[in-house]
């Protein structure tokens, strides 16, 4: 299990409001992979987010499967830094453009 790895998992997960997934929407900030324990740190678009549970155990749930041998897995959420679209990465705007969001 690599950060690559990791990132390429939780492509799948997609933000239920926003048809991008997490990694395109640019809500995941880090990953810590120590002996085998995993964590991933990221935000969400906003800290009142009605969707944070079901995101969380999503993200979970998809790791779970993907790395049924890793030992914990652990999601913290920091929001020392506001999301905004700047975070979206090229892949994500040019998506969303051809869905017609204007941005």
């Amino acid at each position: 299990m690599t950060e690559i790895d990791v990132i390429n998992a939780l492509k799948e997960v997609y933000d239920p409001e926003i048809p991008l997934n997490i990694v395109d929407l640019g809500l995941v900030r880090n990953i810590e992979i120590k002996d085998n324990n995993l964590t991933v740190i990221m935000t969400l678009t906003t800290p009142q987010c009605p969707l944070e549970k079901y995101i969380l155990r999503t993200v979970i749930k998809t790791l779970h499967r993907h790395f049924p041998d890793v030992g914990e897995i652990s999601v913290k959420l920091d929001f020392s830094e506001p999301w905004n679209t700047g975070k979206i990465s090229t892949e994500g705007l040019e998506k969303l453009r051809e869905l017609g969001w204007n941005i």
